[in-house]
């Protein structure tokens, strides 16, 4: 049974998983978005979002906490320049964690952890407009408003086009100096 059991200590001691954890979420605030197991992603959210909600405050004391974490001051200076912006106006949820299928050799549960603020994709593709699909009841009405039409119609149109695009050719192919006369002559 799992009585009391908060933190899933993924199989390693204590100075081994904040190393790891660290580790994570030092790559994941410097790449935006890192591969992972589930399990690790799942810790990493809960290790990571707090790190992210005290980056909101920019103020050296903030700013050692969250060194005191990571441990690298790269990222510390990614988080409070490029990511706190950002995310200033969300109240939290700031990463997101996508599952991804089993890894191959052996079969672990895989998922993509991202920063929802830093998805380009979802962004540039914002809300999905609705399709505007044809109805069947509009097809059929075009079909006959087609069939309606006498043939007779037709055939001078596609007469009249194809004496426009004769026309248009030789003027094309002249240069423009030639061309000004050409088309002074069709005015008249």
């Amino acid at each position: 049974m799992r009585h009391n059991k908060a933190i899933n200590h993924l199989g390693r001691k204590s100075g081994h998983r904040k190393a790891l954890l660290a580790n994570m979420a030092t790559s994941l605030i410097l790449h935006k978005r890192i591969q992972t197991t589930v399990a690790k992603a799942k810790a990493l959210k809960s290790y990571v979002e707090p790190l992210i909600t005290k980056s909101k405050e920019d103020t050296t004391h903030s700013r050692r906490v969250v060194f005191s974490y990571l441990k690298n001051k790269y990222a510390v200076t990614e988080l409070f320049r490029e990511i706190a912006p950002k995310i200033a106006d969300r109240p939290g949820g700031y990463t997101r964690v996508l599952k991804t299928g089993f890894r191959q050799g052996d079969g672990a549960d895989m998922a993509l952890i991202e920063l929802v603020d830093f998805n380009e994709a979802a962004l540039a593709s914002g809300k999905p407009e609705a399709k505007k699909t044809a109805t069947r009841r509009s097809r059929s009405r075009k079909s006959a408003a087609t069939a309606e039409a006498p043939k007779a119609e037709e055939a001078p149109k596609a007469e009249t086009a194809a004496e426009e695009t004769a026309q248009e050719a030789p003027a094309a192919e002249t240069p423009a100096a030639e061309a000004a006369p050409a088309e002074e002559k069709k005015a008249e």
